[in-house]
C-alpha cells in the first residue's frame, strides 16, 4: 500500500487512494498510532465519485468517522492534484457535503490550498459552563466556542467534560489585534491538537457575528502557523499551506 503523510498547519494525516469504500476503522487506528504506526491525527481515503472529482472517507486517529475536517480537506486537495484525481480547482464529497478547493503555488512537496467549508450552522448560543458562555456551531462537525481575554492556558479537564457532555470539539479563542488566536481540543484525538480547521472556522464565525473581527482575517493556531479565513456569498473560506512530509509503502 502506497501512503502519503501530510501536515496542514500542524494537523497531520495519512492519505491513500482506493477504488472502493469499506470499513477502515481498525486500519485507521493502526496507521495513526504515534509509536507503532505512521502516526497521524487522521486517515483520509480518496475513492471514486460519479458526480464530483472524488469522494473521501475520513477517520480520526481512534478509528471513529468524522464528516468533515478543514485542514484535512486542504491536505486531501493537494494529494488529489498531485496524484491525478483532480485539477487545481476541484469539488469533492465529504460526509458534511460538497467541498470546493483550489491549490496554488503548487510543488510536489507542498502548496497553498483554499477550501470552502460547508455553511456554518449555529446550534446554541447560550451554553453556560463554569461561568463561561459557549456557542455550539457546526462547521462540518460540531464545535463549542468560548471567547476569552487570552488563551495562555487551556483547561483540558474542562475540555474533556464538555466534549463528553456535548459530543463536540472544544475551542477557546481571543482577539489579537484584528485577528484571532485559537486553541482546540479535538474529539477522536482526545487531546489538544496543533490546529483544527473547522474549529478555527467556528471561532471566526462567532467573532464575526459578535463584530469582534472583520470578514477577512488571519488566525493563529497552536502550531504558530498563519491561516487565512474569510467569508463569501456562500460560506467560510479557509486558506493555508500544506506540506507532503513524506511518501512510503506500508
Amino acid at each position: 500500500m502506497n501512503l502519503a503523510k501530510y501536515s496542514a498547519s500542524g494537523n497531520d494525516f495519512v492519505i491513500f487512494s482506493s477504488d472502493k469504500k469499506e470499513d477502515r476503522a481498525e486500519l485507521a487506528k493502526v496507521l495513526c498510532h504515534r509509536q507503532d504506526g505512521v502516526g497521524a491525527d487522521g486517515l483520509i481515503v480518496v475513492v471514486p465519485s460519479v458526480a464530483y472529482d472524488f469522494e473521501w472517507e475520513f477517520y480520526n486517529g481512534d478509528g471513529s468517522k468524522a464528516d468533515m475536517c478543514g485542514n484535512g480537506s486542504r491536505a486531501c486537495a493537494h494529494y488529489a492534484l498531485n496524484n491525478g484525481y483532480a485539477k487545481e480547482k476541484m469539488s469533492f464529497l465529504t460526509g458534511a457535503g460538497v467541498i470546493n478547493a483550489e491549490v496554488s503555488k503548487n510543488t510536489l512537496k507542498g502548496a497553498m490550498v483554499k477550501s470552502e467549508l460547508t455553511p456554518p450552522v449555529i446550534i446554541d448560543k447560550n451554553i453556560n459552563f463554569n461561568d463561561k458562555t459557549w456557542w455550539l456551531i457546526n462547521t462540518g462537525v460540531p464545535h463549542l466556542v468560548c471567547m476569552q481575554d487570552n488563551v495562555n492556558s487551556f483547561d483540558l479537564v474542562e475540555a474533556r467534560e464538555l466534549r463528553n457532555k456535548y459530543n463536540a470539539n472544544i475551542n477557546i479563542c481571543c482577539v489579537v489585534g484584528e485577528n484571532l488566536q485559537v486553541r482546540t481540543y479535538e474529539r477522536g484525538v482526545e487531546d489538544e491538537t496543533l490546529a483544527c480547521g473547522t474549529g478555527m472556522a467556528a471561532c471566526f464565525y462567532r467573532a464575526l457575528l459578535e463584530k469582534q473581527v472583520n470578514d477577512s482575517i488571519e488566525v493563529y493556531p497552536t502550531s504558530g502557523e498563519t491561516l487565512y479565513l474569510g467569508i463569501n456569498e456562500r460560506t467560510i473560506t479557509f486558506e493555508g499551506r500544506v506540506v507532503n512530509t513524506f511518501n512510503t509503502e506500508w
